[in-house]
C-alpha cells in the first residue's frame, strides 16, 4: 500500500514538474523567460517550450499590430500652439529589448513611445509655420513623422507600422484671432478688386459716353445735311411746278395754308370769307 501512494505520489509530482517545465506559446503573442526575475531568453517564435520548473517563469505578450492615441499641445515655428490629434500603430519586433526597456509595463512602453512622437513632432511642426502647417501637405509631414518614430523606436525593441495627424486645432481664443485676420485680408483683397472694378466700370462708362455723344453728333450732322439737301431739291421742285402751273401750285399752297390752319385748332376764328384766304372755297369747280 504505501509503495502504491509512493508511486502515485511520484506520478503527481513528475506531472506537477511537467507541468511547470512546458509552455505554450500562441501565434498572436512573444514570450521571455526570466529566472528568478530577470531576464533569461527571449521566446519570439510560437509553439511549445520548455522552461526550468519553479526557477523560471514566463511573461507573454501581445505580437499583434496595436494602436496609441495621444493629443499633445505643439508650438509651431511661429510660437503659435496647435492642438494635435495623432495616433501611432506599432508592434513588438524584438521582444528581448523590448523587454529589457520596458520590462513588459503596457504604462512604460504607452509613456515612452509616445514620447518619441511627440519628440519627432515638436521637430515637424516647430520647424513650419502656422500657415505652412494648414496649407501643406499633411501626407508628407506623416511620412517624416514616421520615419522619425522609427529610427528612435528601435531602441525600444519596436516596429512603428504607422504614425497619423487625425486633426489639427487651434485653441479658441488663438482660432477667433487667426480667422478674423483671414477675414480681415479677405475682406481687404475684396475692397480693392472692388474699387478697381468701379474705377474700370467709370472708365469704361465714360469711354461709352464720349463715342455716344460722338455717334449722335454725327448723326446729327448727317441728318442735317440730309435735311439741307431735302431741302434744296423740294424747293427746286416746288419752283420747276410753279413754273409750269402757276394756278395748280397756288391751290396746292392754299390746301396747305388751310390743313395748319384748322388741323388739331381748339380756338374758334371768325373771318370774313370774301378775303383772298378763301379764294379756293368760294368756287371749287372753277377756282374764283
Amino acid at each position: 500500500m504505501n509503495r502504491k501512494q509512493s508511486l502515485m505520489l511520484g506520478v503527481a509530482l513528475l506531472l506537477v514538474l511537467l507541468a511547470n517545465s512546458i509552455f505554450v506559446v500562441d501565434q498572436r503573442a512573444v514570450a521571455v523567460v526570466l529566472e528568478f526575475e530577470k531576464f533569461k531568453s527571449a521566446v519570439p517564435a510560437p509553439g511549445l517550450h520548455f522552461k526550468v520548473p519553479f526557477a523560471q517563469t514566463v511573461e507573454k505578450f501581445d505580437r499583434r499590430l496595436l494602436t496609441g492615441t495621444e493629443t499633445e499641445s505643439i508650438p509651431t515655428g511661429d510660437q503659435k500652439t496647435l492642438n494635435v490629434e495623432y495616433y501611432v500603430k506599432w508592434r513588438i519586433a524584438d521582444v528581448a529589448t523590448y523587454y529589457r526597456a520596458t520590462a513588459g509595463k503596457d504604462l512604460v512602453v504607452g509613456d515612452r513611445l509616445m514620447k518619441v512622437v511627440k519628440t519627432s513632432l515638436r521637430d515637424v511642426l516647430g520647424s513650419r509655420s502656422l500657415e505652412q502647417i494648414i496649407s501643406g501637405n499633411h501626407d508628407q509631414m506623416d511620412e517624416v513623422l514616421l520615419r522619425e518614430a522609427q529610427d528612435k523606436a528601435r531602441d525600444l525593441g519596436i516596429e512603428v507600422a504607422d504614425v497619423r495627424i487625425e486633426n489639427l486645432s487651434l485653441p479658441k481664443e488663438l482660432a477667433d484671432a487667426y480667422f478674423d485676420g483671414i477675414r480681415a485680408d479677405r475682406k481687404r483683397q475684396a475692397d480693392d478688386l472692388r474699387a478697381r472694378g468701379n474705377e474700370e466700370a467709370e472708365s469704361i462708362r465714360a469711354a461709352a459716353d464720349s463715342e455716344a455723344q460722338t455717334t449722335l453728333a454725327e448723326a446729327y450732322r448727317k441728318a442735317e445735311a440730309l435735311r439741307g439737301e431735302g431741302d434744296g431739291k423740294a424747293a427746286e421742285i416746288y419752283a420747276k411746278s410753279y413754273g409750269q402751273d402757276p394756278e395748280f401750285f397756288a391751290f396746292y399752297g392754299s390746301l396747305n395754308a388751310y390743313r395748319e390752319s384748322f388741323t388739331g385748332k381748339r380756338n374758334v376764328l371768325v373771318l370774313e370769307p370774301k378775303g383772298e384766304f378763301f379764294k379756293y372755297f368760294k368756287d371749287a369747280g372753277s377756282g374764283k
